[in-house]
């Protein structure tokens, strides 16, 4: 609290939470101060190592690829990752990864609620790596036993098979209750796998929500925190990615064009830094 009260500027690692934490849900009793501080607070989204996470040299993948070549290369990366898992190799099928701590945080409430209904469509996989709360891990384990061909739980850490599921995955699902800013979501776009969010923090300045008639954004996200309108969303991009798979590419080209990496965030750094000195 001394700290923001006489910092001359204070950051956080998106706009959206910025605003956020000037409300009493965010703000951890000091929504007083960030709103008494609104001139000097700013939101700037963190980055991502490009050079890591990079689907074209990648070293854990088994194809590489980029954004001109995604349409033919990356489903050997999902082919593969099926066959991994153990599900069923089907590249029409839809698979949706998940690559996250298994906590209240990040929905998987939401997700338990609607998981029957989900995996009710024999056209939809899902591929999580994770660990966490005994609850939410009992749960993964109970749908990947009911549905053994459509789900492929990994309760452990991993980065060589987080690296495979941004890529093999077609999809990447991210309900998160709140997110200041999130880093999985701008790994799934780097690899051209389409982030399915929940507008709140730094997803909500990240991904753009798919327009069909306009033909823009970078994947598909829903408002509110309730299980059923996330459902929706996910049948949404469902239908795009089985019906209109020429719209779906392009918001796979789209995501993977976006810039997330730490250059772009160190301008706005800079930028700041400057106004600063101009101030003294």
């Amino acid at each position: 609290k001394g700290g923001i009260v006489y910092a001359d500027a204070v950051t956080t690692v998106s706009d959206t939470y910025a605003e956020e934490i000037k409300m009493p849900y965010y703000g951890e009793h000091l929504d007083g101060l960030m709103r008494a501080r609104a001139n000097s607070l700013r939101g700037i989204v963190n980055g991502i190592d490009y050079n890591e996470y990079n689907p074209e040299s990648d070293k854990y993948l088994v194809h590489n690829y980029n954004a001109v070549n995604f349409r033919k290369e990356k489903v050997k990366n999902k082919t593969a990752l099926q066959q991994e898992l153990g599900l069923d190799v089907d590249p029409k099928k839809m698979m949706i990864g998940i690559v996250s701590r298994l906590t209240d945080q990040k929905g998987f409430d939401l997700i338990a609620y609607v998981m029957d209904e989900l995996l009710g469509d024999k056209k939809i996989q899902f591929a999580v790596l994770g660990t966490g709360e005994e609850r939410f891990e009992n749960m993964f384990r109970h749908f990947a036993w009911k549905y053994e061909r459509q789900m492929g739980v990994c309760l452990q850490y991993s980065e060589d098979l987080a690296h495979r599921i941004y890529a093999g995955a077609d999809a990447f699902l991210m309900p998160s209750m709140f997110e200041p800013c999130g880093l999985s979501q701008l790994m799934s776009m780097r690899y051209g796998t389409v982030p399915m969010v929940r507008e709140t923090g730094g997803l909500r300045d990240t991904v753009c929500p798919y327009n069909e008639y306009e033909q823009t954004g970078n994947g598909f996200s829903f408002a509110n925190y309730n299980a059923h309108e996330m459902l929706h969303m996910i049948r949404y991009a469902k239908d795009t990615y089985v019906n209109h798979r020429n719209e779906w590419n392009g918001i796979v080209k789209r995501a993977m064009e976006c810039d997330f990496s730490w250059n772009a965030s160190a301008r706005d750094y800079e930028t700041l830094y400057e106004e600063l000195l101009k101030m003294q």
